[in-house]
């Protein structure tokens, strides 16, 4: 009768350790594995999307050089030819002229066409002239400029300020104008302090 007991007791120990190994296995097992699974996924999502000193350049026929810089880039994963920028720098390299500098905090770039949209804090740079936006969209396939938003434009002798300035980067060709017809660019004689 002992013999029946012990070998009870012992069935019901091996029941309870099965339930338990089971219990453990289907409810906290898998919830860790799972965690670390979305943990590692989400951390390559991240850590693959993002590139740190990021560098493009291109020529194009006309022996135009396009440099872009930026501290750091992200693809667009809907558009992997589209690369968002921090602290960007680019360079326009003219073939027997000066080189126009652009800066801004941010900027969107196109891998196919080059295009970019500058945003933030916008400055261009070339020869004595300065000029100072929010917004600039630039294609090189088409030569053009197009700054806007609080734009002020500077060299030696003038202070000029206007909703949007467009440059035709071949032919130096450059168009100044407000959105509202009834409203004027204003320009200040930094010497004579005229207006």
């Amino acid at each position: 009768m002992k013999r029946k007991r012990i070998f009870k007791i012992f069935l019901i120990f091996l029941l309870i350790l099965f339930v338990s190994i089971w219990v453990y296995s289907k409810y906290f097992k898998k919830a860790e594995v799972v965690e670390t699974l979305e943990q590692v996924t989400k951390d390559n999502i991240y850590s693959s999307n993002i590139m740190e000193n990021v560098n493009y350049s291109s020529k194009d026929a006309d022996g135009k050089e396009y440099i872009i810089s930026a501290i750091q880039g992200e693809i667009d994963y809907a558009n992997p030819n589209i690369i968002f920028l921090t602290q960007v720098k680019a360079l326009i390299k003219l073939k027997n002229s000066e080189t126009i500098t652009i800066t801004s905090e941010y900027g969107k770039y196109n891998t196919e066409n080059y295009d970019t949209i500058f945003s933030k804090n916008v400055k261009i740079n070339y020869l004595d002239h300065e000029i100072i936006g929010e917004y600039l969209d630039f294609s090189l396939e088409k030569d053009l400029m197009t700054i806007s938003k609080k734009v002020t434009y500077s060299n030696l002798n003038n202070i000029l300020k206007a909703d949007v300035i467009e440059v035709d980067i071949k032919s130096k060709n450059t168009r100044i104008f407000m959105y509202e017809n009834d409203k004027k660019v204003k320009i200040k004689n930094k010497i004579n302090g005229d207006n």
